[in-house]
């Protein structure tokens, strides 16, 4: 039974799980702690926003924690580990949800057979819908990892992949939330162009996108029979489809996630 949860690092992905945790109540708000490198005022912000504990005594976050997560920006991880890892004692878990960081470089620098879950949510974990991916390291066991999933499940869905797996995911669901929000801020900037107000456009955008989304889930046809579907020959649809095929759309979603992938890669070969 998990009593203490300790963040390091204090940006928008801790945010998210710390927030999804406590609007899901899988921790009660006292069994939250964090801390960050030196930015007191973020700090005040989050505890005073979730009613959660923390300040930059690493020490005093970390003591007693059942689980550290690691949620810090890729080049300030190394330092992070090093700044903590005299603190941290082999009972516990280590997760980190940071973008390109192995397992093995994690368990390298803390220098001790700490078991290590390395995971990739999005900040949609905020509202409970986050899609998250976790895999485990050298000393992590099934028990470490079915840990994992029971407190990245109270947050969203959530996949046990195989470590090099991770980049993928990081290019498809960590930086995904973000490709569907572009798409969305361009049809919004149509519908006005076309004289709708904004109230309507949104709504009418954004049930769009959660029913497209729910037919995904629960739908059994594949996600081609899904847009077949919908368009008519010579239709509106066809209509659009088409323009979207004059500008290489596919091509380019498909370079987007690509790019963001190798960007994972290489933010695990720059430290």
């Amino acid at each position: 039974m998990v009593k203490k949860v300790a963040f390091i690092g204090a940006g928008s992905m801790a945010e998210a799980i710390i927030a999804g945790m406590v609007n899901k109540n899988v921790l009660e708000r006292e069994q939250i702690y964090v801390a960050n490198k030196e930015n007191e005022a973020r700090l005040e912000e989050l505890k005073g926003k979730y009613n959660i504990k923390g300040n930059t005594n690493k020490e005093e976050v970390i003591q007693e924690a059942d689980v550290i997560f690691f949620a810090t920006k890729p080049y300030d991880m190394e330092h992070a580990i090093l700044d903590t890892k005299k603190y941290i004692q082999s009972h516990q878990l280590v997760i980190s949800v940071v973008a390109g960081v192995s397992t093995g470089f994690i368990t390298d620098k803390l220098e001790k057979e700490v078991a290590v879950i390395r995971a990739m949510p999005n900040t949609s974990a905020t509202i409970g819908y986050s899609a998250t991916a976790i895999t485990k390291g050298k000393f992590a066991t099934d028990t470490h990892i079915s840990l994992a999933k029971k407190l990245f499940e109270a947050i969203g869905a959530v996949s046990v992949v195989e470590e090099e797996k991770m980049h993928i995911v990081t290019g498809i669901s960590g930086s995904g939330p973000a490709y569907v929000y572009y798409l969305v801020e361009a049809m919004e900037k149509a519908a006005l162009e076309e004289g709708l107000d904004e109230k309507t456009a949104k709504q009418l955008i954004t049930q769009t996108i959660i029913g497209a989304g729910n037919m995904l889930q629960y739908a059994q046809e594949p996600v081609s029979v899904l847009r077949e579907n919908v368009t008519s020959p010579n239709g509106t649809t066809a209509a659009g489809l088409r323009t979207l095929g004059e500008y290489n759309f596919q091509d380019a979603v498909i370079n987007c996630v690509k790019s963001a992938t190798n960007r994972s890669r290489e933010l695990g070969e720059e430290r």
